[in-house]
């Protein structure tokens, strides 16, 4: 086994503090075995790619032993590889040729529910005196036999599912075959502190904490207030879900819920250089961003939901961040703009610009946002959504509300390695999902080879943004744009770096406050910009940074 001790020694323990997390989502990386799942060793054998893009970290979505009805969100145990990924001595591989080559390792740990499979809950449900019966949230009905409150899954429907061995119903906040964990239970939380303690003592950097804000519930079972249809938009969900219709006060985000943060913290601070980073969606994000991971010493960092909206507006982008410096200035925020959970950014945010433009301009903004970023995989050849038929989708999200919602299969198709060889070099059976067409031209090998491309820009991008630690570290304050256009200066120790961000199809300029000039800076693969002591002038999709 690769012992914690074994890791890489660390500059600093707080190497997350502006570092760029890729992610790996297991199942469309790379197959190794040709069974049309990508798995660990397909991982393993694409590090060097991996490492040459210049990354700090890889997050690794769920590899656990699962019946994979969310595709390993559904966990059955803990401390074990899923056959369809590899097993541990696999794993304890990847993780020690990932340390050699300087790549942190952080994975996925999902503790607000369980598989139906996990013998947890097979003992829970048997009846109500068994050791477990207690470790899931159980509800006697209501007198005319519904449920015993409003409560509803973000997959549609009730929250509540009967089982009549107990006669009574359990909660899923997710699928029904996700049943949520009891935390009010003192040997849940406890339990849950040793499954990821099993993963530290191996090695790994930390965890990404999957709907962490979702552990607790209200023990009265009170149910939810409605919410005014002018309000059932953002937070990721749309208004034909009725999870929209909701304030979601009792169900989740619960002020128990902070004091297991707590335990968390003081575990992960046994192992230093562990990361504890946390997925939140709340009624009031930064409020909750502000308790998990600002000065309170619980969670390192937390991203949420408001960079993974539908549109785009540089309005929409200032205000989340301009909202989280004022109303959670203690906290490190960690940035993501895409994810395995909403549709390629290339596609979702492109507006009137070509997708390869966009792409290019997306990962800078990203990269130039004060904090941590997460970057999802493919986002570095600049993917677009796959338009997939309903009879390839595989998330039961999307099945359950086609065709206005197709589902989170369009994101998650594989990786195109190489589109001269059958499956694009991503395995050599048929791919859990197809690959669309499309991707051809955006494969890693013809990105390699044309120094224009997507690729290489992230390559140049993240280059120059480790050589500038205003960008790493600094603090950030923005400028009064026109539409369309990004202006902010990032400030660390005595650099101040100008940054502005133009995505509109045509020239654009931004009047500067600064009564000098800047010195414009090369390196970030942007064409070159003309600026002076009063303003910059922005080509078409274009960027400029410069010192001031």
């Amino acid at each position: 086994m690769l012992r914690h001790e074994d890791k890489p020694s660390a500059q600093a323990a707080e190497w997350w503090r502006g570092a760029v997390i890729y992610q790996v989502y297991p199942r469309s990386f790379a197959d190794s075995n040709g069974d049309g799942t990508g798995d660990l060793a397909g991982i393993h054998q694409r590090l060097d790619y991996l490492a040459s893009l210049g990354v700090d970290a890889l997050w690794i979505s769920p590899f656990f032993r699962s019946p994979m009805a969310d595709f390993g969100y559904d966990v059955s145990n803990y401390r074990e590889v899923d056959p369809l990924f590899g097993d541990l001595t696999g794993f304890d591989q990847l993780l020690s040729a990932a340390h050699r080559k300087g790549l942190r390792v952080i994975i996925d740990q999902v503790m607000s529910h369980t598989s139906d499979q996990h013998a947890w809950f097979q003992a829970s449900r048997e009846d109500r005196a068994n050791p477990h019966a207690d470790w899931y949230v159980w509800a006697n009905p209501a007198e005319d036999g519904t449920p015993p409150n409003n409560w509803l899954s973000i997959f549609g429907g009730p929250a509540w599912q009967w089982e009549p061995r107990r006669g009574q119903y359990y909660l899923h906040n997710f699928l029904a075959s996700q049943p949520d964990l009891n935390y009010h239970h003192p040997a849940v939380a406890s339990q849950m502190l040793e499954e990821a303690e099993f993963w530290l003592e191996r090695g790994v950097d930390g965890f990404r904490l999957d709907a962490i804000n979702f552990c607790y519930h209200d023990a009265k079972l009170r149910s939810n207030p409605p919410k005014p249809p002018a309000l059932r938009t953002g937070r990721g969900f749309r208004t034909d879900n009725p999870y929209a219709a909701q304030y979601h006060l009792y169900d989740n985000t619960r002020p128990e819920n902070l004091d297991f943060l707590g335990r968390l913290r003081r575990l992960l601070d046994r192992y230093p250089g562990s990361l504890a980073l946390g997925e939140v969606a709340s009624e009031d994000s930064i409020a909750t961003l502000r308790e998990y991971a600002g000065e309170s010493g619980r969670l390192h960092m937390a991203y949420c939901f408001e960079l993974l909206v539908e549109d785009f507006s540089t309005t929409h982008v200032r205000e989340v961040v301009e909202s989280l410096e004022r109303g959670a200035p203690g906290c490190w925020p960690c940035w993501a703009i895409g994810n395995h959970d909403v549709a390629r950014v290339a596609s979702r945010w492109a507006g009137r610009l070509p997708p390869a433009r966009i792409a290019r301009l997306l990962n800078a903004l990203l990269f130039s946002l004060r904090g941590s970023a997460c970057s999802y995989q493919g986002e570095e050849l600049g993917l677009t959504e796959a338009e997939l038929p309903r009879d390839c989708l595989k998330d039961p999200y999307g099945i359950a509300f086609w065709p206005s919602f197709k589902g989170r299969d369009g994101c998650r198709t594989p990786m195109p390695w190489d589109d001269r060889k059958a499956q694009f070099g991503f395995s050599t059976g048929t791919p859990w999902l197809p690959i669309p067409a499309e991707h051809a031209g955006l494969s890693v090998y013809r990105q390699e080879r044309d120094t224009d491309s997507v690729l290489h820009a992230y390559r140049r991008f993240l280059a120059f943004r480790r050589s500038q630690p205003a960008l790493r570290h600094g603090s950030i304050r923005f400028l009064d744009a026109p539409d369309g256009v990004l202006g902010f200066l990032r400030e660390h120790d005595s650099q101040q770096l100008l940054v502005a961000l133009n995505f509109n199809p045509e020239p654009a300029s931004l009047e500067l406050p600064l009564g000098r000039s800047p010195r414009m800076l090369q390196g970030h693969g942007f064409e070159p910009c003309q600026v002076d002591a009063r303003r910059v002038r922005l080509p078409a999709a274009g960027a400029c940074y410069a010192l001031c």
